[in-house]
């Protein structure tokens, strides 16, 4: 049997190919992204914004970023004025530690005369030299203080008590002006990225929408001069009446020699020649700004933002205003639009993110936004929220 098995022929075994297995995995993939193929490349591109939703997202992007300049322009406030109240506290804080260290001098000079006296030992003399407080409240040697030394460790205890207080609050206001930093960056950084997007917008129109874009303003800005027109002449017509009323109502020069002369104008009441005086202050000055660059969070002399420019244009006039478009809305009295004069100051948006100051004939001159400059402009150019007299 082994020599009949030696001359069996082995039994060859055809090996799997794993070749076959793959390609046709490989084929039936490549088939698969053939017949997707098509239909990626065939999808449609995103379909390209229409300049008019440009211009309401630029005018949006605008007016968010007159919104941060105003929380930035607040935030600045409050940390110089939080960084001022520091500063104090620091002071006050460092004349206290002067105080307590000479008294400590004084107490010190009171206990070295009671050891060489023999009143205490050395002992009681390091513990002063380590803590006064901790000397002095040992009752055996508070009996052996005269009236003056006794006074003298009152003193120093006030003072200790009022250094900690001291050293608490300057704490917490060195807190609140790390916070009030914080939020001071944050709103800077806010402004700027909300400029940029629009930048960004408007850098990607070609030029025919840019053409677009212009035409689309030069509508708007139409539009709110014929607005401006209406006013103009409506209050054209008041005045008129007015001072038709005002003829009327004086007597004639003829039945009463005493009489002022109709051409003369009626005596204000009310402070209201005060306030045109200070007006015509401040529009001077206003008028004198034209032309200068509009920079976020600038209060002059060479660039302005809107709040920096209508706080300029009254204290020019001798009238403290707040910083911030949400404080000056707050500040005088409220007025119709229809009861404008001018000087005063008209809000815009529902944020009050912007305000202008009121010229007549339904104009006012303003820091429009980046990019632009002091100028003139009709008050129909944006949303009015409201208007204020300051004075």
């Amino acid at each position: 049997m082994p020599a009949l098995a030696s001359h069996r022929k082995p039994r060859t075994t055809r090996p799997h190919s794993p070749a076959v297995g793959v390609t046709t995995a490989a084929l039936a993939s490549v088939t698969l992204l053939s017949a997707q193929a098509p239909s990626a490349q065939a999808a449609p591109p995103a379909p390209r914004q229409s300049v008019e939703d440009v211009q309401k997202q630029v005018d949006r992007l605008y007016r968010e970023a007159g919104t941060a300049t105003q929380r930035y322009n607040q935030s600045k406030e409050a940390t110089d004025r939080q960084r001022r109240k520091v500063s104090r506290m620091l002071d006050d804080v460092a004349r206290r530690t002067a105080e307590i260290n000479e008294s400590r001098r004084t107490l010190g000079s009171f206990a070295a005369a009671q050891y060489r006296a023999g009143a205490v030992g050395p002992t009681a003399t390091l513990i002063f030299a380590d803590d006064p407080q901790d000397y002095f409240e040992q009752s055996h040697l508070m009996d052996r203080l005269g009236k003056r030394q006794r006074t003298a460790v009152a003193a120093y205890e006030t003072q200790r008590a009022e250094a900690a207080k001291e050293r608490g609050e300057a704490t917490r206001s060195l807190q609140e002006l790390t916070s009030a930093q914080t939020e001071l960056r944050t709103s800077k950084e806010t402004v700027q990225s909300k400029l940029a997007e629009a930048r960004t917008l408007l850098d990607r129109l070609t030029a025919e929408e840019k053409a677009r874009l212009a035409e689309l303003e030069r509508k708007k800005e139409a539009e709110a001069r014929r607005k401006a027109e209406e006013q103009a002449k409506a209050e054209a017509a008041a005045a008129k009446a007015k001072a038709e009323a005002a003829k009327t109502a004086d007597p004639s020069p003829s039945t009463s020699p005493s009489a002022p002369s109709p051409s003369t104008p009626p005596p204000s009441t009310g402070g209201g020649s005060s306030y045109e005086a200070k007006a015509a202050q401040v529009l001077s000055f206003a008028r004198s700004q034209i032309g200068k660059p509009y920079v976020w969070g600038a209060t002059g002399p060479s660039s302005y933002d809107c709040s920096g420019l209508t706080q300029a244009a009254w204290r020019a006039a001798g009238v403290t205003l707040p910083r911030t478009t949400w404080d000056q809305v707050k500040v005088g009295t409220r007025v119709a639009t229809a009861d404008l004069k001018p000087g005063d100051l008209v809000f815009f948006y529902d944020d009050i993110s912007h305000v202008g100051i009121y010229i007549g004939g339904g104009k006012m001159i303003h820091a429009p936004k980046p990019g632009a400059y002091v100028r003139e402009e009709s008050i129909y150019y944006m949303p009015i929220y409201g208007s204020v007299r300051p004075a």
